[in-house]
């Protein structure tokens, strides 16, 4: 039968942020779910973390400014990298990165490239971090829509087994 759903185009957004949760969630998503023609978006929020906590950013702008170099060219290696997984793996797609919050990133670049699906690994963080900070997984579950696939490592769950 010609033109089943299995046969279409897709759009699928991966959460990328460098940490072995996203790299298992990519790997989860290749074994599981990847099509040959899927359009893969690797989206990356870069964070930086670097410049905030560093004690001298009040004291010297120079310093501020190299700091500043240092996080752009290190972001610019992992954009290459995912540019290079997305080669290896023999799929079509882009990588893209934008400041801001990563599940708002995430949700809005899902909206504006029509995607069908998001995948996303999850840090796995205790009861109380997230109670306190939320997690980009949560946001992307609750704001995204279209369905959300949230991977987690083995062994990332707290003692409690949640």
């Amino acid at each position: 039968m010609a033109g089943t759903d299995a046969d279409a185009d897709r759009t699928v957004v991966i959460a990328m942020d460098g940490s072995k949760h996203s790299d298992e969630a990519f790997q989860w998503y290749m074994k599981n779910v990847h099509r040959k023609n899927d359009h893969v978006i690797f989206v990356h929020c870069p964070e930086y973390h670097t410049i905030i906590q560093s004690p001298m950013v009040m004291a010297d702008v120079t310093v501020l400014t190299d700091l500043y170099r240092d996080e752009e060219k290190k972001v610019k290696e992992f954009l290459e990298t995912l540019g290079k997984k997305l080669r290896e793996a023999g799929i079509g797609g882009k990588v893209k990165s934008i400041g801001g919050s990563p599940g708002e990133v995430v949700c809005q670049v899902a909206d504006e490239e029509k995607a069908s699906l998001i995948v996303t690994g999850t840090r796995g963080m205790g009861q109380i971090r997230r109670t306190f900070v939320g997690s980009v997984s949560d946001y992307i579950i609750h704001h995204s829509h279209v369905p959300v696939v949230v991977c987690r490592l083995k062994g990332s769950h707290d003692k409690h087994g949640h």
